[in-house]
């Protein structure tokens, strides 16, 4: 039978245009990570551009490791080894840089803005983009630390569980057993990829996702993150995916998603927040609807969320398996503000003066 899955959301503020000077600049992000939205919001407010915002604040998750989930020293793949994902998007001229499955390397997200700003490429990973990272000036330094290499440690005592492998494709049996792993002769294409899949939380599968809109409208966002902890060597997930870790779009708004990448990016959810807002849905109906494509179309246990936010400093969320919390700034609010969405809660606009 086909799993049932309870859409969780909440929380769209709106505005028009008349209270745009109390709505502008916003600065949004997924999770409680509050160090990460004041620094990107003092940027702006000490003149800094979208981007440079966008980089500072993410820079602060990389330096404080967000729950384990965001830098060096955390999710461990089947190896031992942290690698680290990143993307900056410009909404004004929809320049993009992304860096995947990066190693040795801890500022993930300004090599990022480096490949966005230096050259004519999208998207470098692995061993190359650690060499261009190193070109562009910045240091080689583990991603390892201690504390990761003991969780790798109890992984593999646990007999390597939880993890990403499909049982009846490989041997030995991944549900059991660590590996090396080698492929079953003739394996049947009815092996079903979908199914159980590691229970997800904010400490062992995460993202900072960012979207920044200036006190002009111009919009900007990035992600940054280790990935998912006990992934197999080589997995690059949603969050350097253009329209899937995070997307913008110029005049419109922009949207970013944490959770279960590789089923999220399968559905682009970020580019369809954005055509959907284009199309005139709110921010959280937008975000809202996305997931509920996902949740339609993947026959799977599905956790994910997305935080989305148009041009005019409207602004919303929408989650599915899972609590979620985002933290926004603006004007009216004042502060950075930590938002948490529960579980089975139902769909609601608020003015910012109700939260």
């Amino acid at each position: 039978m086909r799993p049932v899955f309870v859409l969780l959301l909440v929380l769209a503020a709106h505005c028009n245009a008349a209270c745009s000077d109390d709505k502008l600049p916003l600065v949004l992000n997924t999770w409680s990570f509050l160090d990460a939205n004041i620094a990107a919001t003092e940027t702006l407010l000490t003149g800094g551009s979208h981007i440079d915002a966008i980089e500072t604040g993410c820079s602060v998750c990389e330096v404080e490791q967000c729950d384990g989930s965001v830098g060096y020293g955390g999710s461990p793949d089947e190896l031992g080894n942290t690698t680290l994902d990143a993307m900056i998007m410009n909404g004004e001229t929809h320049d993009v840089g992304s860096v995947g499955c990066l190693k040795d390397i801890r500022s993930a997200i300004s090599v990022a803005r480096k490949v966005m700003e230096t050259t004519k490429h999208t998207l470098l990973v692995g061993d190359d983009a650690t060499n261009f990272a190193i070109q562009m000036g910045f240091t080689r330094q583990s991603s390892e630390t201690n504390h990761s290499l003991d969780l790798w440690a109890q992984w593999k005592s646990a007999n390597c569980q939880p993890n990403y492998r499909v049982p009846g494709t490989v041997i030995p049996n991944p549900s059991v057993s660590c590996g090396p792993y080698s492929p079953v002769p003739s394996i049947a294409s009815t092996v079903p990829r979908s199914g159980s899949r590691p229970t997800l939380n904010r400490y062992n599968h995460d993202t900072i996702g960012m979207i920044v809109v200036d006190a002009k409208g111009q919009i900007g966002c990035g992600t940054t993150t280790n990935g998912a902890s006990h992934k197999i060597p080589g997995r690059v997930g949603d969050s350097p995916i253009v329209g899937a870790g995070c997307y913008v779009q110029k005049g419109v708004g922009g949207a970013a998603a944490t959770g279960d990448g590789d089923i999220m990016m399968r559905f682009l959810p970020t580019y369809q927040v954005v055509q959907s807002m284009a199309a005139g849905m709110s921010p959280g109906d937008a975000a809202t609807d996305a997931l509920v494509r996902i949740v339609k179309g993947c026959n799977c246990t599905f956790q994910g969320a997305l935080v989305a936010a148009s041009v005019d400093g409207t602004w919303g969320a929408a989650t599915n398996g899972f609590n979620f919390s985002y933290t926004v700034y603006n004007p009216s609010l004042g502060t950075s503000t930590v938002i948490y969405v529960n579980n089975n809660m139902e769909h609601t606009d608020r003015e910012n003066k109700d939260i």
